[in-house]
């Protein structure tokens, strides 16, 4: 197995401030935005960016997470164990509001679309965005394109990309794992 780290330590940081400085150039007092993480990686985004967010700016934007279980589309496959659901907390309205969904990777695009569908149950937003730390780009199941950009990564399907977390694992990267065979 062959480890590369693309991104750890203070980059890892200066991304995540450079992901804040778009939205601030796009949603100004962010009166009309909320930030929503999808369950579960990217929680620990949003909440960054919420932070940096109320750093940069001395503004609360609306923050929330999302669960997809039940949207799926893989939900209840012959063959798969059991799906632990995870917690949804919004707190919100999203009613024609331009709702940022939060993820760390962006791959297939299946999780985005099954947020899109989620968010549904919670009203009807003016517009939806995609604010994801990794793009995966050429393995798209769905025509879905995100509109913040942390870094690219050129790989393959057999890749793994492995986001950690300070608040889980201990310590910020980015991995790129291949599996040599």
């Amino acid at each position: 197995m062959k480890q590369s780290i693309l991104l750890d330590g203070p980059k890892f940081q200066i991304t995540i401030r450079r992901l804040c400085q778009q939205l601030i150039e796009n949603h100004s007092d962010f009166s009309n935005a909320v930030l929503i993480g999808i369950q579960p990686r990217g929680t620990f985004l949003a909440e960054r960016i919420a932070r940096e967010l109320k750093e940069m700016t001395g503004l609360d934007v609306p923050a929330g997470i999302l669960d997809i279980t039940f949207y799926r589309d893989d939900f209840r496959m012959k063959g798969t164990s059991p799906i632990l659901a995870n917690s949804t907390q919004i707190d919100f309205i999203v009613e024609d509001k331009a709702v940022i969904l939060v993820d760390d990777v962006l791959w297939t695009g299946r999780t985005i679309r099954s947020a899109m569908d989620a968010i549904q149950a919670f009203g009807r937003p003016l517009k939806i965005e995609l604010l994801v730390l990794v793009d995966r780009r050429f393995s798209r199941q769905i025509p879905i394109q995100p509109d913040y950009i942390g870094i690219q990564v050129d790989s393959i399907d057999s890749q793994k990309v492995i986001v950690s977390w300070e608040e889980a694992d201990g310590g910020d990267s980015i991995e790129l794992i291949t599996d040599k065979k």
